[in-house]
């Protein structure tokens, strides 16, 4: 009798788990109370890309005098238009993983999922009815919702969540946003390029305060802010807010990370828009679950399920991926997937370790930003002996064919032996781009192999190896 294994989620996780198991000869049973794809697909990456796309094809018809076309007439967002091209996209990509659960026999149910007891679940279907399922090994994969401020409590109109700013029936003429990191980024870009009139509060010293992003990347995003006329406010945190003459007024004071605070730091600044938008992080899908308790897996103190680095949580046959293991982990859909194929394996009797050191970060802000293993700041914390060298991409023919000229290429690597130790790219396609710089570090590549890969001309890829050569003292281009 082949081993049953349950799956409560069927996001990016959950269901190339599925998959996975049910290629190892697994009876899989995969149930979802929303859609398939979770977050990612439904209120994440798919749809906030296809809006990102339009706004930048807005930006570059708005640019096309500069490319030798001219315009007539005038340009305007079709609000209602962009978001039936966003919903076909995620019914397609639906369509398309049902396909592939149903291609491996993998039982879907749809329905709110509950554990009655060790080795036995249930679900509430959604067209009426209840189904119990036995299992072997349950995989949690239930995700995340976006964190809701009790001071700043979402209502679906004037304060938003990232849920609610990809749904918008028409484009806020001002919008404060709450929180700098990769959403709040994103939608920064992303709403001011459809015309609206953006102001995003950090309550950290910087724009994207990551630790695994280089801090050069977040000087030349909020260089590029500043062009875009997007107003940005580091070391400070809202306050709160009143209703006045239709309007929000956002109060906002000094951030309670800040050290040492002036006068002039603890004046309170206003800003009267239409919309506040809350991206402060995500909080885990445990406490929802009924009978989750039962089951004795342990939690920390946030409620982030805790796992070990075979998926395993602290209970015999019990997994856990994707988000609901929490920020400890990495918290992004291609880490999900991973470790699903991790803990699908595992499950069927294998052996499989998740390595968290070479994971590519995508930020699909204008321009992007990636990066892939240590920053030069966290190499030099290690006690590595470092280098750390970088490359404009203007000095690219192919950026300035296409227009693109703003960011840089910048790789850490080891001074003794020239291993690449962490490649940071923000400019044009750099989320593509970081492809090479993740099987480099992979492979354990030192800048003279990049250096020695020829690429072709004109792309941008050439800033790989232009930023390698300069590693070598060797560059071809601009200053060594």
């Amino acid at each position: 009798m082949p081993d049953r294994i349950a799956i409560l989620g069927a996001g990016p996780g959950g269901y190339i788990a599925a998959v996975r198991a049910a290629q190892l000869g697994a009876d899989v049973t995969i149930i979802e109370e929303d859609n398939v794809g979770g977050t990612c697909l439904n209120w994440g990456c798919i749809p906030s890309k296809t809006l990102i796309t339009t706004a930048e094809l807005l930006q570059k018809i708005k640019k096309a005098e500069s490319f030798g076309i001219s315009v007539d007439g005038s340009i305007r967002l079709n609000i209602q238009r962009l978001m039936e091209r966003k919903n076909a996209i995620i019914q397609a990509q639906t369509k398309g993983i049902l396909s592939l659960l149903q291609h491996h026999q993998i039982r879907y149910l749809k329905g709110t999922g509950y554990l009655k007891s060790k080795g036995l679940a249930a679900v509430r279907l959604s067209d009426g009815g209840e189904q119990d399922v036995t299992w072997d090994k349950l995989i949690l994969a239930t995700g995340t919702k976006p964190f809701n401020l009790p001071s700043l409590p979402f209502d679906g109109n004037r304060i938003l969540s990232s849920n609610d700013a990809l749904c918008l029936g028409e484009v806020p003429e001002s919008i404060v946003i709450v929180g700098g990191g990769v959403i709040g980024c994103e939608f920064a870009f992303l709403l001011s390029a459809l015309g609206a009139r953006v102001t995003i509060v950090e309550a950290l010293s910087r724009m994207l305060p990551l630790p695994s992003v280089d801090e050069d990347c977040s000087k030349v995003l909020q260089r590029e802010m500043k062009k875009r006329k997007i107003n940005f406010l580091v070391d400070k945190t809202v306050e709160g807010f009143d209703e006045v003459d239709g309007k929000l007024r956002v109060a906002i004071g000094p951030s309670p990370f800040l050290e040492n605070p002036t006068e002039k730091d603890k004046q309170l600044l206003f800003r009267d828009v239409d919309k506040l938008l809350v991206c402060i992080g995500r909080t885990p899908n445990t406490t929802n679950i009924e009978g989750f308790d039962s089951i004795g897996v342990q939690l920390s103190e946030k409620g982030w399920v805790k796992s070990n680095e075979r998926m395993e949580t602290t209970v015999k046959d019990i997994y856990a991926i994707g988000d609901l293991l929490g920020p400890l982990k990495i918290m992004l859909a291609h880490v999900a997937s991973t470790e699903g194929l991790v803990a699908a394996e595992n499950a069927m009797g294998g052996k499989r370790i998740m390595d968290y050191n070479t994971v590519p970060g995508a930020i699909f802000t204008s321009p992007e930003v990636a990066n892939v293993g240590l920053t030069e700041a966290q190499a030099i914390d290690q006690g590595l002996k470092v280098r750390a060298d970088s490359v404009n991409f203007r000095t690219l023919g192919k950026a300035q064919a296409i227009g693109e000229i703003a960011g840089l290429a910048k790789i850490v690597s080891e001074i003794d032996t020239g291993k690449i130790l962490g490649v940071h790219i923000i400019g044009p396609h750099a989320t593509d781009l970081i492809a090479e710089g993740t099987l480099a570090i992979q492979m354990g590549a030192n800048v003279q192999d990049l250096a020695a890969t020829i690429h072709a001309h004109p792309t941008l890829a050439e800033v790989m190896m232009e930023t390698s050569l300069k590693a070598m003292d060797r560059s071809l281009h601009g200053k060594p």
